[in-house]
Order: C-alpha cells, then sequence, then structure tokens
C-alpha cells in the first residue's frame, strides 16, 4: 500500500522529475522569449532547436550509445508537455524529428544505419523529419504514389511529398535528411535520404498556415532521386511494419502537445479571471466563467491521466496498444482545442489577440486533431480494434 501511495503517474521516477525542472527552466529562460516572434515571421528558430540537442533531448528514447539518452515514454510525453505548453510550433518540428526520425531510425534501422546517422541526429548537427504524406495523399498511405526503383547500387526515388515538417529549416534550405516512404512494386518500403542527394529537391515551402507556423511546413521533391542500396531500412516491403511501430509514440506524444497546450491554457484563463473586476467582482465570481474554467480543469486531468498511463504502459521496443495510443490523441486533441476556446471566451476580446497568447494556443491546437492520424481514423481504428479485442480490453 505504501508504494502505491508514493506512485506519482506524471513524475514516476526522480529521474522523470529532474527532467521536468529542467524544462520548465528552459522554457522559461529559452522557449518563452522567442516564441510570439517566431509564430509571427512563421521562423524556425533552429539555434534554440540545437540547443535540446546540448540538453540530451533530440535523442531521448535513443540508447546512450547511439548518442541518445535512453529514457522511456514517459520522459517523451513530459518533454513534449513542457515545451507546448509555451510554444507548440517550436515542439512540432522536436517531434518530427526526435519521434518521427531518430526513434524510428533507431527502431527499424540497421546498427551501421543507427551509428551513421543518430549520434548527429542526437546532437542537433543534423535535423531531420519524415515523408508519407503526399499531396493528393494523407491517411490512405497504400495510395501513395511516390515510387523507387532498384537500379544496381542505387534506388531511384520519383515522387512528391507534402506537409514535411522540418523539410526546410530556413529560408530555401532542406533539412539534412529524411525518412522517405515510397512505393517498390505494390509494397512500401524505407529510405534514407541526405541533403546532397541527386534528385533531392524542396518544393514549395508552405505559408499562411492557421497555427504551428514556427515549424517549417514544405513539398519535397525526389525526380530520379540516387539512393544507395545502404540506405534502405529493413528489407523492401517493411515499411508496413515500420509505421506500425513507430504510431504509437507519435500519436502519444501528439497527445502530450495537447496537454501542454491545455495546462497553459487553464492558468492563463484563472489568472485572468481572479484579475480582471465586472460590476464591481472579479469575474471568476460570475457562472459563465466558472463553467468555462471547471470544464477545462476537468477536461484536463482526465486526459492527462489517460495519457500518463498508455505511456507508463508502453515499451518503446515492443509496443503498448494501438487501442490507446488511437485513444488518447483521440481524446486529449479535442481537448486541448476546447480548451484553448474555453479561455479564449473567458478573456473576450483579450483573448482574441496574441497578447495573452492563448489565440496562438487555440490555432496550433487545430493541427493536432489532423496531423498524424485525423480523429476519423482513430475512431475507425479504435472500433475496428475492440471488435476483435472488447472482452478483454473493456473490463
Amino acid at each position: 500500500m505504501s508504494d502505491l501511495a508514493s506512485f506519482d503517474l506524471y513524475n514516476p521516477t526522480e529521474e522523470h522529475e529532474m527532467l521536468r525542472r529542467m524544462l520548465r527552466d528552459f522554457v522559461q529562460a529559452e522557449v518563452e522569449p522567442q516564441a510570439e516572434a517566431c509564430d509571427r515571421e512563421e521562423r524556425f528558430n533552429v539555434e534554440l532547436f540545437r540547443r535540446l540537442g546540448e540538453l540530451e533531448l533530440l535523442g531521448i528514447t535513443v540508447p546512450e550509445e547511439f548518442g541518445g539518452s535512453g529514457m522511456d515514454a514517459v520522459a517523451a510525453v513530459i518533454a513534449h508537455e513542457e515545451i507546448s505548453a509555451s510554444d507548440p510550433g517550436f515542439c512540432l518540428a522536436y517531434l518530427a524529428h526526435s519521434m518521427l526520425f531518430v526513434n524510428n531510425v533507431y527502431q527499424n534501422g540497421s546498427d551501421e544505419q543507427r551509428r551513421r546517422i543518430l549520434p548527429k541526429a542526437c546532437s542537433g548537427e543534423w535535423i531531420g523529419g519524415m515523408c508519407m504524406s503526399e499531396p493528393a495523399v494523407g491517411t490512405d498511405v497504400l495510395g501513395m504514389a511516390t515510387t523507387a526503383t532498384r537500379d544496381g547500387d542505387l534506388y531511384r526515388i520519383t515522387g512528391r511529398k507534402m506537409w514535411i515538417t522540418n523539410g526546410m529549416i530556413a529560408e530555401n534550405t532542406l533539412g539534412d535528411v529524411f525518412l522517405v516512404y515510397a512505393k517498390t512494386g505494390d509494397r512500401i518500403s524505407s529510405f534514407l535520404v541526405e541533403k546532397g542527394f541527386k534528385g533531392f529537391e524542396k518544393g514549395q515551402k508552405i505559408r499562411g498556415k492557421c497555427g504551428m507556423r514556427a515549424s517549417t511546413t514544405a513539398e519535397l521533391v525526389f525526380e530520379d532521386c540516387e539512393v544507395p542500396v545502404a540506405n534502405l531500412i529493413g528489407a523492401e516491403g517493411d515499411s508496413m511494419l515500420h509505421m506500425m511501430k513507430n504510431l504509437e509514440i507519435e500519436r502519444l506524444t501528439l497527445a502530450a502537445m495537447s496537454l501542454g497546450i491545455a495546462m497553459r491554457s487553464i492558468r492563463v484563463m484563472c489568472r485572468y479571471a481572479n484579475e480582471r473586476q465586472a460590476f464591481g467582482r472579479p469575474i471568476r465570481s460570475f457562472g459563465q466563467i466558472q463553467r468555462n474554467i471547471a470544464r477545462s480543469y476537468a477536461s484536463w486531468k482526465a486526459a492527462r491521466a489517460y495519457v500518463y498511463d498508455t505511456a507508463r504502459q508502453l515499451d518503446l521496443d515492443k509496443g503498448g496498444s494501438r487501442v490507446d495510443s488511437d485513444g488518447v490523441k483521440l481524446v486529449a486533441t479535442t481537448m486541448a482545442k476546447d480548451v484553448a476556446d474555453n479561455a479564449m471566451q473567458v478573456l473576450g476580446g483579450y483573448g482574441y489577440v496574441g497578447e495573452y497568447v492563448v489565440e496562438r494556443l487555440w490555432r496550433d491546437a487545430k493541427l493536432l486533431e489532423i496531423g498524424g492520424g485525423t480523429l476519423e481514423a482513430h475512431e475507425k481504428n479504435i472500433t475496428k480494434d475492440l471488435s476483435k479485442t472488447y472482452e478483454s480490453a473493456v473490463s
């Protein structure tokens, strides 16, 4: 009983608690001061991103032998929650690099690929991303049109990838390395494509996004791109297994970003409701305000418990429950958008402008309902999986 009483779901070990304290100090001192300007300018802060490498956060789930810090899914959730409480756009760039690229290469790459790629990615010398979506293909991964054809000791990749986070890390500057999915025959394979490969070009930078403006989003073009056979990850046709192995941590950390957005929104609305007076008393005394604050807090706490419990049970090497990795993203992302919306309502006109942050958080939150799997995709997956396992899962 004493062990259970002392268990902290959100900081289960001293190492997790130290990580959270370090992140809060870093976010307050270095992330928060630049967040509003980078959003306004649609600029990815490359220098600050490389500071994450100095703090050993870029390879948070990768063993030390490959340059990482060897931590678990709970640590990844803590990092994404804390950074997103200040700058979700910057955090999305972090997620694309650390989860979609670094963790993916570690889980699915060969030891030779890990030794060559991961130390540079974990230090921040190289900034990477993952290329799956295409101009006409999103959730329907099997419909992708990008192809890879073997030609001696090369593969030649042809196609276009769209909505790629970290596709450009500065104006007209490609990211350094990408995990690219392409069709080999009627199956999908994974390749490491590096800046400078012949036939690998930047397309358009996506401008005017509703939110997540502090991360760059771009189209990438592959025109008979020459990729060494040694850059094939696994065997031809293995990519569906690669995707499934990495989707759980991707969706879990996207849900963690939602927690950070909601946490910050609640802080802002509570402070404002204490300070703002109407009819001679603080607006927190009015029922309409109380409803927004109370429901936001309860929704955040419920989602947070679900996210951290799922993280606690996720073995990064063996996987966990796809029902719950879909479930936490389904619940938490909409929760974050609704809580940010409630905060804007509490702040009234001040919430509608950038001064009080919640307007930016509200814009950023919407992307989380779309990227990394749409809400509709999660509903489909959960229903499909529960149809087979409901006797054990719902008990």
